[in-house]
């Protein structure tokens, strides 16, 4: 299994463990509400908002959470979220990327540049990591009632460029570009994906001794726990006897 698809695949376990979800759900329902600002309330003309309400669904949210995410988003004047990027990296040369959605861009660039320092990383500017990370359509799908050969030959159709099955789930990925068209084949086909989303894969990793591997992951960790962000992506190999601790 190729190292990003490794992560996805730790991401959607730590999820369903995850007894809570606070952070999760919180995450949606900023995807939620920057959707309906930008596209409108109306999930059928507006395809951001089609899939944020497509991936609450996925971690079991509440329809009366939905909503009220869909009504703040209405909402005018008050705290308006915006979306920023943070690179830099972590030691041992492992590239990190922050994606967040916020209210107060000084408070988050604070706290973003406190992580980075403290664990003896560097923030670097807005473009350094772009030659490492591409983005993709990353579509996290459970096997259900399908019929594995016939999904994979409808899904290669569509447009994907990879086919990864893995404890009861296909993990598809696609190309930028043909995101939407992906999303709109697994609704003609009535497929709800468990999670669909736009990650950053690296072009290139690096691989640590299982030590470093830890402690880089949790310092990951700590990113995630901020409430402003919303993904971290990373380069590192995560070695297969870790993962089955995770």
């Amino acid at each position: 299994m190729s190292g990003h698809n490794k992560w996805s695949t730790i991401k959607r376990r730590k999820g369903a463990q995850d007894a809570k979800r606070s952070k999760i759900f919180s995450r949606i329902i900023k995807e939620i509400s920057i959707a309906v600002r930008e596209g409108g309330p109306d999930p059928n003309g507006n395809p951001r908002l089609r899939l944020a309400i497509s991936n609450a669904k996925g971690v079991s949210m509440p329809k009366d959470n939905i909503e009220r995410a869909i009504s703040k988003g209405k909402e005018k004047g008050g705290s308006q979220l915006v979306e920023v990027t943070y690179e830099g990296y972590l030691p041992h040369g492992v590239a990190v990327y922050v994606e967040c959605a916020t209210d107060n861009q000084q408070r988050t660039v604070s706290n973003i540049r406190a992580i980075f320092n403290k664990y003896s990383g560097n923030l670097g500017t807005n473009g350094s990591l772009s030659f490492l990370f591409e983005r993709k359509g990353v579509f996290s799908i459970p096997l259900g009632d399908l019929d594995r050969d016939d999904f994979e030959l409808a899904m290669i159709d569509a447009g994907a460029e990879d086919i990864e099955y893995s404890d009861g789930f296909f993990t598809v990925t696609t190309a930028l570009e043909d995101f939407g068209k992906m999303q709109r084949k697994l609704e003609e086909m009535k497929i709800d994906p468990e999670n669909a989303e736009l990650e950053r894969i690296p072009n290139d990793t690096v691989r640590l001794n299982d030590e470093n591997t830890r402690k880089i992951l949790r310092i990951i960790e700590i990113f995630e726990e901020d409430d402003d962000v919303q993904k971290v992506f990373h380069n590192m190999d995560i070695p297969d006897e870790i993962m089955v601790e995770m």
